[in-house]
């Protein structure tokens, strides 16, 4: 435990470094102006150029008036180095102008003691800066932990998206951002053989730990779902069972989510699916002037224990391309569900082989890009096609 002591005058060094020795507290180092404290925390530097650092004092007595440069304007200064604000400073001065002390605070110290120097109530609240440090540090490391952690659960979560497909009659992609290091969203897909393939788009309820747990959970029984069952109507139903096991005591909070599976037959050209509260995929094909809308047929999953599923069968001929978002993308524009579905549809219409770089200054770092919600794009395009 260090403690920076620092006044120009001698004499009240010594007695403070005395009363501070007489407690046990030997660590002490001291400064006789406040520009040689600046520059024992290596607060001189530019902050601009600065790197990161850490001080090794934990305590700063400071006399509020010194020449050249007083405690209050080097308290401003201490402020604004992030590696330092955290340094507990405690005013020591002779002035009883109240609006000096509380200029004195509102500069960054977090307490003052009078001249002549009572130790009773010097050391007082040197246990109490010392003591709310500790506190603060440990919150700090704490936090940290907490940060490399979710940070490695985010490589995790992501290690789990399924990987862009290329096949002469199908292609796959995605676009995946986060609103915070963890997301609600998961996208995948699964050869099925003899030309099929299912793709799954879901959007867990909320944001954050929870429902990435949730959303883990789907991804650990989604594969062995999708090929066991094939079919989308007992896909859903059986996603719906396995959520539903999830009995979580005294839940608050109903979690559910909205998906969108699929299969596509790129041999006999149709694409079964099931709408679970989703936004409506949009499937765009040669010949049309307005794409067709696969919309929601069935309640999301996880509110009841069954729902009732009326599968749907589309059919295409030529080339075209389907897209399937998450909630986010609607989000960007600004007006009811038809103004937003237009926003989309008009970004999304065009060529139908995948335009990533397009997609990516679009919706993650165009002017109209936020990070307010997950977004999420499968981009998906049929019919044959040069590798």
């Amino acid at each position: 435990m260090r403690i920076l002591i620092v006044d120009d005058n001698p004499t009240n060094i010594i007695i403070i470094r005395e009363i501070l020795k007489k407690e046990d507290y030997r660590n002490i180092v001291t400064e006789s102006s406040a520009r040689d404290m600046l520059k024992r925390l290596g607060a001189d530097r530019q902050i601009s150029s600065e790197r990161p650092w850490k001080s090794d004092v934990d305590l700063i007595l400071l006399d509020m008036m010194m020449p050249e440069m007083d405690g209050i304007e080097a308290c401003r200064i201490i402020q604004q180095h992030e590696v330092l604000r955290d340094i507990p400073i405690i005013m020591v001065t002779a002035v009883g102008d109240s609006k000096k002390l509380a200029e004195a605070l509102d500069a960054g110290a977090v307490d003052y003691v009078t001249k002549p120097i009572n130790k009773v109530e010097l050391m007082a609240r040197i246990r109490l800066a010392l003591r709310l440090k500790q506190e603060k540090d440990w919150h700090k490391e704490r936090d940290q932990r907490i940060q490399d952690e979710l940070k490695l659960a985010a490589l995790v979560q992501n290690a789990v998206l399924s990987l862009p497909i290329e096949e002469p009659e199908f292609q796959v992609h995605a676009l995946y951002q986060p609103s915070y290091e963890l997301a609600g969203d998961l996208y995948s897909w699964y050869p099925l053989g003899d030309g099929r393939y299912g793709v799954v788009l879901l959007d867990m309820m909320g944001h954050g730990i929870s429902s990435s747990l949730f959303c883990m959970f789907i991804a650990s029984v989604l594969k062995d779902t999708v090929t066991t069952f094939v079919e989308p109507a007992k896909v859903v139903q059986e996603l719906n069972r396995r959520f539903n096991q999830l009995y979580i005591e005294n839940q608050l909070i109903q979690y559910y989510f909205t998906a969108i599976y699929m299969v596509i037959d790129t041999r006999l050209k149709w694409i079964d699916y099931v709408n679970a509260g989703h936004p409506p995929a949009l499937f765009f094909e040669d010949g049309r002037e307005r794409p067709v809308l696969l919309e929601s047929n069935s309640h999301p999953v996880g509110l009841f224990d069954r729902i009732e599923i009326q599968p749907q069968t589309l059919t295409y001929e030529g080339e075209g391309h389907l897209t399937l978002y998450t909630d986010g993308l609607l989000e960007m524009a600004e007006g009811g569900q038809e103004d937003q579905l237009e926003f989309l549809i008009e970004r999304l219409r065009g060529e139908h082989g995948w335009r990533e770089k397009e997609m990516r200054e679009t919706f993650l770092t165009g002017a109209q890009s936020n990070r307010d919600d997950d977004k999420c794009l499968v981009w998906i395009t049929l019919g044959e096609r040069e590798r």
